[in-house]
C-alpha cells in the first residue's frame, strides 16, 4: 500500500477492523519509511453497475453520489453520519443483488427517498425537492400534504393495533378466571 504523505510502498498494518455489515475492512497502517499512521479501506469488487442518467447518458455506479446527496439533505438534522453511511452501502447491496446490471436515476433516488423517509422528514423534503426538481411551493405543499397523509393513517393503523391488544387483553382467559387465592 503506497503511504499518502511519502509513497513508499511498505507499510505495516497496525489494526484490522471488520465496517459496514462485513462488507468492507479497515486497516490502520504505518508507513515503514516515514513512520506517518493512516486508514484504508478494502471493499469487494463488485459487478459495475451501469447508472441510467435524466438525459439517457450511462455512467458507473457511484455510491459516494449518493452519500453526497443524503449529507446535504441531512444537514443540521439530527440523523448521524454512520446512519448516512450505513443508508449508502444498504441500498448499494441492493443494487448489487438485482439481476440488470443498469437502473436509472429515478430508481436510485426512490430507494433513497424510501430510507431518507425513515430518519427525517426533514431531510426526505430537502432530498425531494431536489431529486424531484421542485419548482415552486407548491411542490413543496404537496410533498407535506402527502407526508401528513400518511403520518395520519400510520397513527390511525398504530390506534387500531393498540385497541386490538387491550381488546385481547380484556378477553384472555386470564382476565376472565377469577385466581385461585
Amino acid at each position: 500500500m503506497q503511504c499518502p504523505y511519502c509513497q513508499h510502498t511498505d507499510s505495516r498494518v497496525l489494526e484490522s477492523r471488520s465496517t459496514g455489515a462485513g462488507r468492507s475492512i479497515r486497516r490502520r497502517r504505518e508507513c515503514l519509511s516515514c513512520k506517518h499512521r493512516f486508514t484504508t479501506y478494502e471493499r469487494i469488487e463488485f459487478v459495475p453497475i451501469s447508472v441510467i442518467k435524466r438525459n439517457g447518458q450511462s455512467e458507473a455506479f457511484d455510491r459516494s453520489k449518493i452519500l453526497r446527496g443524503m449529507v446535504r439533505a441531512c444537514e443540521k438534522t439530527t440523523v448521524l453520519p454512520s446512519t448516512l453511511e450505513a443508508i449508502a452501502e444498504e441500498i448499494e447491496a441492493q443494487l448489487q443483488q438485482k439481476p440488470k446490471r443498469s437502473i436509472t436515476t429515478a430508481q436510485i433516488g426512490d430507494l433513497v427517498l424510501h430510507r431518507l423517509r425513515q430518519e427525517s422528514e426533514v431531510a426526505y423534503v430537502r432530498f425531494a425537492s431536489v431529486y424531484r426538481q421542485f419548482q415552486g411551493v407548491d411542490d413543496f405543499i404537496e410533498t407535506l400534504s402527502h407526508l401528513q397523509d400518511n403520518a395520519e393513517q400510520a397513527n390511525l393503523w398504530i390506534q387500531t393495533l393498540n385497541e386490538d391488544e387491550e381488546a385481547e387483553d380484556l378477553t384472555s382467559p386470564s382476565v376472565l378466571t377469577p385466581s385461585a387465592n
